[in-house]
């Protein structure tokens, strides 16, 4: 992952099925000028259809990011209960946090197959299903396997999640909203984490399981209630759903007789194109947009965020606090105003220079971290080394959020030609999911090795990001989905 109206290039609904085909076929380019002479006076004009429903359909879909964020942000603070109730072992325990990366990583696999067979709101709904299935499962778990196999279903859900949400909120999106909106994504992950860190610290791990079932009931109930994307519609071929979507989103009393002009005309093209398949996404015309997205992806995980999220509270103690309560509760508090931030600055300062900006500020907050443990290692300044990696963990989390966290998933879905997001989205998905995994897994091993090493190297990771941002990331600010393409493609 337009609204407004259908005025123009300007609304990105028109022209995100259109442009999207661009590299792909030459006489799209006199289709291309045609729209541009037929519509050039509406760039000037101020969208006037109603907002409202597009409002109302993101925050029913940000909901299965709350869901999400309650799913990654359960393990931290229910560790010590749930492994006394159950007998489980440091590796058992430490399975249970990973093999939601392993659920997540196999629901990337199929979630852009299945958003574009069953449309982005069945992915929802489905999603929704086995995440409530999860939930219920570690709620009853007795033993390990139950336990195991819960996490693992609500992995699954927020996989999918993870790819569909932010497609339909773009694909609804217009071009001037479509940024802030879409941020609001990873806005609503990182909230579901924080109250998942807060609430893990006052109720017991049973109940903060049937708190992940809230978000799950209001997006299944809200998914009655909003359209699917009309772009999906148009593409297989359900014209008169496709009309009734896209009227409602623009409001009742707009004219969308000319963007739905310009869609159908879209997707005549985008029907004479082959299906992608996935070895198609290593065709010359794709490898560019493929070779961005599952870099950023790779960038966004290998700064170290999941090894600083699931064991925050390890990294404070292991800086000599007595306690990394206080610790922990300071670095929920401070993921969503920051989050705020970045979706209000998202579009007005530009993606590329929030992100280096941001991957800035991880390479800042990394290396103070790093300097602490030296520090400690050292028998150096021990009286500062406490406060040195609080301070560094907070500057990463806060830098981290303002950028890094959702500018990746924004980029990842504009980037990408229409008939291949959901195959594509899929591989890149799959590789963050990856990254996420292995951060996680190795981190004990690699604090196990060098505590001021392992953030030394997540600080290295940051300087790559901003030198790879710098020589290889399109600004996608302010432009459609077809001037993204001849962008990226030039």
């Amino acid at each position: 992952m337009a609204i407004g109206q259908y005025k123009d290039v300007e609304q990105g609904e028109i022209n995100v099925l259109e442009d999207l085909k661009r590299p792909l076929v030459q006489e799209e380019k006199i289709i291309s000028h045609k729209i541009k002479n037929n519509y050039q006076t509406d760039n000037e004009e101020e969208t006037t259809g109603s907002i409202g429903m597009v409002l109302f359909s993101t925050f029913v879909a940000v909901c299965g990011s709350f869901e999400f964020g309650s799913c990654v942000g359960y393990s931290a603070p229910t560790q010590s209960a749930i492994m006394e109730d159950l007998n489980l072992t440091a590796s058992q325990y430490s399975m249970f946090g990973s093999i939601l990366t392993i659920g997540a990583m196999l629901g990337a696999i199929t979630s852009g197959r299945i958003a574009d067979y069953i449309g982005r709101k069945g992915a929802m709904r489905m999603s929704v299903g086995f995440c409530i299935t999860g939930w219920v499962a570690v709620f009853f778990s007795k033993e390990y396997f139950s336990l195991d196999m819960g996490r693992f279903f609500t992995g699954y859900g927020i996989g999918v999640f993870s790819f569909v949400i932010p497609i339909y909120i773009a694909e609804i999106s217009p071009k001037n909203l479509r940024g802030g909106l879409t941020t609001l994504n990873q806005l609503m992950i990182v909230t579901g984490s924080s109250t998942a860190f807060l609430l893990g610290s006052v109720i017991s791990w049973k109940a903060l399981a049937l708190t992940g079932l809230v978000p799950c009931i209001f997006l299944l109930v809200g998914l009655f209630f909003i359209p699917e994307s009309p772009r999906w519609l148009a593409k297989v071929g359900r014209d008169r759903e496709f009309k009734v979507a896209l009227q409602k989103l623009r409001g009742k009393d707009a004219d969308i007789t000319r963007e739905e002009d310009e869609i159908q005309d879209s997707i005549e093209i985008l029907e004479a194109l082959p299906k992608a398949r996935f070895l198609d996404l290593f065709q010359r015309q794709y490898i560019r947009v493929i070779f961005i997205g599952v870099a950023i992806m790779i960038c966004q995980q290998f700064v170290g965020i999941n090894g600083v999220g699931f064991y925050v509270s390890q990294i404070f103690v292991t800086a000599g606090l007595s306690s990394g309560t206080l610790g922990t509760i300071a670095y929920a508090c401070i993921q969503v105003p920051i989050t705020i931030a970045g979706a209000m600055l998202m579009d007005k300062s530009g993606r590329k220079p929030l992100i280096m900006v941001s991957a800035a500020g991880t390479f800042l907050g990394s290396s103070m971290v790093g300097t602490s443990f030296l520090l400690k290692s050292l028998s150096l300044l021990l009286g500062w080394v406490p406060i040195l990696a609080v301070a560094g963990v907070l500057v990463f989390i806060s830098a981290f959020s303002i950028g890094m966290g959702a500018v990746p998933w924004l980029i990842m879905s504009e980037i990408f030609p229409i008939n291949i997001k959901g195959v594509g989205g899929s591989l890149v998905v799959l590789v963050n999911w990856l990254g996420a995994w292995i951060v996680s897994y190795t981190f004990n091993f690699l604090i196990s090795w060098s505590s001021s090493g392992n953030f030394f190297l997540y600080s290295g990771f940051s300087l790559m990001t901003i030198l790879f941002v710098a020589k290889f990331v399109p600004e996608t600010k302010g432009k459609t989905l077809e001037e993204i393409q001849e962008c990226i493609n030039s």
